[in-house]
């Protein structure tokens, strides 16, 4: 699944257009590497996510095409937040 859906379905950010850009922007990394929007996500990646202020570690559970919205949380799993 692409970086830019995977962020969207589960809801980390709203649109797809937004993570598309916030990618190309260079603030989201898999497994060490700087990822662009086309990036394949699989399952167990590690992926850090510079929002802001803020740093977001998470582990890739899950990828689903769609998901509810109290079930989206299911699809990752926070492994740290601290501030930048």
């Amino acid at each position: 699944m692409r970086l830019d859906k995977f962020l969207k379905v589960s809801r980390l950010i709203k649109r797809r257009t937004m993570a598309k850009e916030v990618a190309d922007q260079g603030r989201i990394t898999i497994n060490g590497n700087q990822a662009k929007a086309s990036t394949v996500v699989s399952r167990g990646d590690e992926m850090v996510i510079k929002f802001g202020q803020k740093r977001v570690t998470i582990q890739v559970n899950d990828l689903r095409e769609t998901v509810k919205k109290d079930e989206a949380e299911t699809l990752y799993s926070v492994i740290k937040e601290e501030k930048a």
